[in-house]
């Protein structure tokens, strides 16, 4: 018991049923697809659109609260089929879901969770500038990418012996 409930790794109720796998592995191609379209060509702006905005501002400009704005969603699009693609991979169950694969699902996200704020840590003492708001871009989604890869690598590892 922790901290007095008790835990059952075969009551996982926080995991979607397998199907939900497959379409989070085509959210997630799409996602990278559009990705490196965004980051091989002159992508030009051209999916603009006008959005809801909470908080807005420009570089040198005034901030500006609950406004619609114009703005390429493209970007937008990217990052939201790419986190909601990884959470469906992540947490759906696996068609044979058992204890040893709750434990290689545990560890690898503890895994994924220190690597992550390992390159985290490397670049808040090596990175600066504008290149650190990329980094910090990115890190957004290495702790999905890193899950992911270690804990299908593990189960792919496993059923080779």
């Amino acid at each position: 018991t922790t901290f007095g409930v008790k835990f059952n790794y075969m009551q996982q109720k926080m995991l979607l049923p397998n199907q939900f796998k497959k379409m989070g592995w085509v959210m997630l191609g799409i996602a990278v697809i559009l990705w490196l379209y965004l980051l091989l060509s002159d992508h030009d702006a051209s999916f603009n659109a006008p959005v809801f905005a909470f908080i807005t501002d420009e570089i040198m400009g005034k901030t500006e609260y609950f406004k619609i704005i114009q703005v390429d969603i493209l970007p937008s699009l990217v990052g939201t089929l790419f986190i909601v693609g990884g959470l469906l991979v992540s947490f759906s169950k696996e068609p044979q879901e058992d204890e040893y694969i709750a434990s290689v699902r545990l560890a690898s996200m503890q895994w994924a969770v220190l690597f992550s704020y390992g390159l985290l840590l490397f670049a808040f003492m090596f990175i600066f500038g504008l290149a650190f708001l990329t980094v910090m871009q990115y890190n957004m989604f290495t702790v999905l990418i890193l899950f992911i890869a270690r804990f299908h690598f593990v189960l792919f590892l496993n059923s080779k012996k």
